[in-house]
């Protein structure tokens, strides 16, 4: 389970202990989802080298207090998701390296009556709680200093001693999910001076009352605030935004997955001090039941002023108020991405100013689909330099547009064009029309610096001399087949060529060709996505004199032949060795085997028809018919004979007829002779015998001799037949007449047996 850098991932195998074994080679062991219950103090002893140690989602419940004693150089410790009724301070006594440590959803109450992390110097992460955690006292955080991030998960955390988180000088970013506004109220009142990054989850500021006690934080020295999945309504709004304008320091403000119940119709007007740090205001994924009703903002203007970045995204905005546009003075970046926004509504949010000092739009994911009218909605914006459209539903492209003069990048991708006109400005030096099924690219951009092409049907590259600027173009996912000399020579200021996953067909004489004319520093044109070429040409980061292409790669046409005519060739020396060996054969009688194999051994009494089934040549028909039949058939009594030019089933296969025919006979007699050797059907006669007589030691097979035949004539494929001529008597037809009544007689007390 260790890869090279001796990370072992033992994760999800059903242990119920941790494996022996451990050595001084490994730095990481992955135990999650386990059902391990106890970690006992040999379990780890010998792992002294051990960094990451991940024990989350199992069952621990007991620890030994020596068990991690061995582990100085541990930096990472998850024991989250485990049963710890209690946390001891003597199982992180040894752990001098550890940086970060997860203790959340276990069963303890509280953290001990002293501090459990006082001799974890270096300790730089810590995520402390579950559902049953309510009391954190005084001493519990003893001995840390300064921490990157603090995650204290106490939804049912109701009791706090003052000063007990006053001992962590500094914290980077803090993260409560506290449901007491009482306990978030101490705590926050011990976090003033020490937190940059307050982030409050699931808390519901819902009662005005309740608000005051927050108060204390607008002498926090907080640079960002974060509410997710936070409730707030109509009345506590206003209380909240007073708190956070008093804030000293406060830079950037979040509302990530929150629910705001109420209209804007807030019951207080917000006299704002116009903060004068807080410039970043995100809202995510804002869930407003009644937005539809939503006021236009007014009493929020004051505010807006010096905010330098906003953020609103996924949260069903259908128009921004032309006011709040114009009060947004100071605005240099906005994103309404996954938003409702339509054209109509766009014109009046992007009304004559506002967004005076706007640089970056995105409105990605929205309704628009006039391309002309967008253009013409942000025209006005002076100092308007990026602009995201990309996932809106354009359609059609007009021949001419009004944009920004100083628009110089655009990003069209995915908007369902289907074809690039003059309509792009020709300002622009980097352009994206990513995934609209383009078939060409013909526009001519002066200042065009970076083209995206990904995911259209081109088939040539575009030309470069309308784009003689052009540094990088990505391709990709097109369908190219090659490049010509002249397109790789056009292009004088190319540095990256991205093509990769296109239709080329790789050939030593192509990668050369882009080697030596090229002069482009980096060009990428995988089979698909496999080489990365660099200046002079490199695979991989490989040099390419050092890279060796296999000869299916520089001749693939003389290779796939090469490989047709030996399989041609294979395929006829398989024939003829089969023809040869009678491969065929053998195959049908391993089929017919088979079949007759799952049948029983012996047929019923009832069901036997004939005394003999006769095998014979047809070159020997003469005297089975009109010699051997009449002696046989007249007798007295007569025998019933089975020959297959009269008693076989018409229409039935040959080989069921055989198999049958041999059942239903009480023997077999088989009239031997050179031409019954050479017959095909005698072969298979034959054989079925074997399958079904010989191989039950019986005397139910009868040879009759027509002619002699030494055994080693015999075909080795028949070695029972050869075997039985060596070691059994068998009849031979007399030439002389007088010899012939006791042949007779023999071969009826043969077929009477």
């Amino acid at each position: 389970s260790c890869d090279t850098a001796q990370l072992c991932n033992c994760s999800s195998m059903g242990l119920d202990f941790i494996p022996p074994g451990l050595t001084a080679k490994i730095t990481g062991l992955n135990l999650a989802h386990n059902r391990i219950k106890h970690i006992r103090s040999q379990d780890l002893q010998q792992a002294v080298n051990l960094r990451a140690l991940l024990l989350q989602s199992n069952e621990i419940s007991s620890i030994d207090e020596d068990s991690f004693q061995s582990l100085a150089n541990l930096e990472l410790l998850d024991l989250s998701n485990n049963s710890l009724a209690h946390l001891s301070p003597v199982w992180f006594g040894h752990l001098f390296s550890l940086q970060h440590l997860c203790l959340q959803g276990n069963l303890y109450r509280d953290l001990g009556e002293s501090s459990p992390f006082s001799s974890l110097r270096n300790l730089s992460s810590l995520h402390v709680g579950n559902p049953r955690f309510s009391v954190i006292r005084q001493g519990n955080f003893e001995g840390i200093e300064f921490l990157y991030k603090l995650w204290i998960d106490g939804p049912n955390l109701s009791q706090y001693e003052q000063g007990s988180l006053k001992t962590i000088k500094k914290i980077n970013h803090m993260i409560i999910n506290i449901k007491s506004m009482n306990v978030f109220s101490e705590i926050v009142r011990d976090l003033l001076h020490s937190v940059t990054w307050l982030e409050v989850r699931r808390i519901a500021f819902s009662i005005s009352a309740e608000i005051q006690l927050l108060r204390v934080m607008s002498s926090s020295f907080a640079k960002k605030i974060s509410f997710r999945q936070a409730l707030l309504t109509d009345a506590t709004v206003p209380e909240i935004v007073s708190i956070l304008e008093d804030m000293p320091k406060l830079a950037e403000l979040e509302l990530i997955d929150c629910r705001l119940l109420g209209t804007g119709q807030w019951k207080m007007q917000i006299q704002a001090n116009q903060s004068q740090t807080l410039r970043v205001f995100t809202v995510a994924k804002l869930s407003i039941e009644e937005f539809y009703l939503f006021t236009d903002l007014r009493t929020v203007e004051g505010l807006l002023s010096l905010f330098t970045r906003v953020t609103v995204r996924n949260t069903k905005v259908f128009l921004v108020p032309c006011r709040i546009s114009q009060h947004l003075l100071s605005l240099e970046y906005l994103d309404l991405s996954a938003n409702l926004l339509g054209d109509q509504s766009l014109e009046h949010s992007a009304c004559r100013g506002g967004w005076p000092s706007l640089q970056t739009l995105n409105l990605s994911q929205n309704s628009l689909s006039d391309l002309e009218m967008t253009g013409k909605s942000l025209s006005h914006l002076k100092n308007l330099i990026v602009l995201d459209i990309s996932q809106n539903n354009f359609g059609d492209i007009p021949d001419s547009c009004e944009w920004p003069k100083t628009l110089k990048y655009l990003n069209l991708s995915s908007t369902q064009i289907p074809k690039v006109t003059n309509c792009i400005p020709q300002t622009l030096e980097v352009l994206d029309v990513s995934a609209n099924n383009l078939k060409e690219f013909g526009l001519q951009l002066p200042l065009l610096k970076e083209l995206y092409l990904t995911k259209n049907q081109l088939k040539t590259l575009p030309g470069a001399a309308p784009i003689p600027n052009l540094v990088v173009m990505s391709v990709r996912r097109n369908k190219l087949n090659s490049f010509s000399k002249e397109e790789f020579e056009s292009f004088k200021r190319m540095q990256l060529l991205d093509a990769s996953d296109n239709n080329f067909i790789c050939s030593c004489d192509f990668l050369s060709f882009i080697h030596h004319q090229a002069g482009i520093s980096q060009v990428l044109v995988g089979w698909p996505d496999k080489y990365v070429c660099d200046s002079p040409l490199a695979v991989r980061g490989a040099q390419v004199g050092a890279v060796h292409l296999s000869l299916m790669e520089c001749h693939r046409s003389l290779v796939v032949s090469l490989i047709c005519v030996l399989v041609f060739l294979v395929i006829l020396i398989l024939v003829v060795v089969g023809y040869k060996y009678h491969a065929v054969w053998y195959l049908r009688m391993t089929w017919a085997w088979l079949q007759a194999k799952r049948k029983p051994k012996r047929a019923p009494p009832k069901d036997i028809c004939y005394d003999a089934f006769v095998s014979y040549s047809e070159n020997d028909s003469n005297w089975v018919e009109n010699i051997m039949v009449r002696e046989l058939e007249q007798a007295c009594p007569p025998f019933r004979l089975c020959l297959h030019k009269r008693d076989f089933v018409p229409g039935k296969w040959i080989v069921d007829n055989i198999i049958d025919s041999i059942e239903k006979s009480h023997k077999t007699l088989f009239v031997l002779s050179e031409h019954f050797v050479q017959s095909e059907w005698c072969k298979y006669e034959l054989d079925f015998s074997h399958f079904r007589l010989f191989d039950e030691n019986n005397d139910a097979a009868i040879l009759v001799l027509l002619e002699p035949i030494q055994s080693k004539t015999i075909p080795k494929r028949f070695c029972k037949l050869r075997k039985i001529m060596n070691t059994k008597t068998y009849l031979e037809w007399p030439l002389e007449e007088e010899q012939q009544q006791m042949f007779w007689f023999n071969l009826k007390v043969a077929l009477k047996s």
